[in-house]
């Protein structure tokens, strides 16, 4: 299991961040899944016996028990453990107040300490905001989560699911006001969603931020097991409305290259679209989930060798969506001065 730093910071995290989506049982939706604390902490212990030590959690996830499982996991092995939970969404457990939501700093400071509670410890390594807040200016939310690192409860403050624009500006505000910085961004990339190669990727490696990725498997369909032109299997992500592809024809179409290379490395498909994502340019960590040993077992293998040249080049024609504007304006116009970071 390789360690990578996490953006400009000294921090090293496992290549592998164990989510716990799957953690807990109060969300009711089948397809997160349903782990107890026995069955977590087995997945936790398998997890870091292969190298991992990088978890990934929210507050939201199974209205707090997905971190309430998560701390009871990491009982007696807190100390090898990093953590990574979140705030923004309102908990889903009826609570509807007008401060039960967003990044201001009520909000967070009530928060982080409910997760501290939860989580059974009394610092949190990485502390992320898990969406947009387009009405709390970033100064509050920046201040709020600087004081939280000052006092020892967080380590390092992270960002989620922003735009390109968004992050620059709170970058900005960390650097003209003297705050914590976000060591990292959690976005969603896979061979079935690549726009974040347009601009959050190439904006995080020049600024120097870590990039933690989720639904590396686009929600388990880039495991090979649905059919194309079949309903989703009952249970899926996809069946109640979450990660359908923007363009399903060329996801299928990806799908079929993901088979064709797993049966000649005699891997599954999983890990194959888990090794695109482990060597895209500027990647820290990928966040992978499972339900049960064998899957997490199988993930974990991901780690354990590479694509060769021509397996990448041929999961980078097929799955490749075209050009928004202005980047199709760029490659056609502007070739004769390609970038400084492409440059021998």
């Amino acid at each position: 299991m390789r360690m990578r730093y996490l953006g400009r910071t000294g921090l090293q995290v496992s290549e592998i961040c164990l989510g716990t989506m799957t953690f807990g049982g109060r969300h009711g939706f089948q397809h997160m899944g349903q782990l107890t604390t026995i069955e977590a902490r087995r997945l936790v212990h398998l997890s870091m016996d292969a190298g991992v030590n990088f978890f990934d959690t929210a507050d939201m996830y199974s209205a707090g028990q997905a971190e309430e499982v998560l701390g009871g996991a990491l009982a007696g092995r807190r100390d090898d453990a990093i953590i990574a939970t979140k705030v923004r969404w309102q908990m889903p457990d009826g609570s509807s107040g007008p401060n039960d939501r967003g990044l201001s700093r009520h909000h967070i400071v009530r928060s982080v300490e409910a997760s501290l509670r939860r989580l059974g410890t009394d610092y949190i390594d990485l502390y992320q905001t898990h969406g947009w807040d387009g009405r709390t200016p970033w100064e509050e939310t920046l201040r709020a989560l600087d004081d939280l690192v000052r006092a020892g409860k967080v380590r390092y403050v992270g960002a989620s699911n922003l735009t390109s624009w968004q992050l620059t500006r709170a970058l900005a505000t960390s650097e003209r006001q003297g705050l914590e910085r976000f060591a990292s961004h959690q976005i969603q990339y896979s061979l079935a969603a690549r726009e974040v190669e347009w601009e959050l990727l190439p904006m995080a490696e020049a600024e120097g931020v870590g990039v933690m990725v989720w639904s590396p498997l686009a929600g388990g369909l880039l495991s090979g097991h649905q059919e194309r032109g079949a309903q989703p299997p009952p249970g899926t992500r996809r069946a109640v409305g979450w990660f359908e592809p923007v363009d399903p024809e060329r996801t299928f179409d990806t799908i079929d290259v993901l088979r064709k290379i797993a049966d000649e490395r005699r891997v599954s498909p999983a890990q194959v679209a888990l090794r695109w994502v482990l060597e895209g340019r500027g990647v820290t960590s990928v966040v992978i989930g499972a339900r049960n040993e064998r899957q997490l077992s199988d993930n974990l293998a991901a780690t354990g060798w590479s694509l060769a040249p021509e397996e990448r080049a041929a999961l980078d024609a097929v799955s490749r969506p075209p050009l928004p504007y202005p980047y199709w304006h760029q490659d056609y116009c502007d070739a004769d001065r390609v970038r400084e970071n492409d440059r021998d």
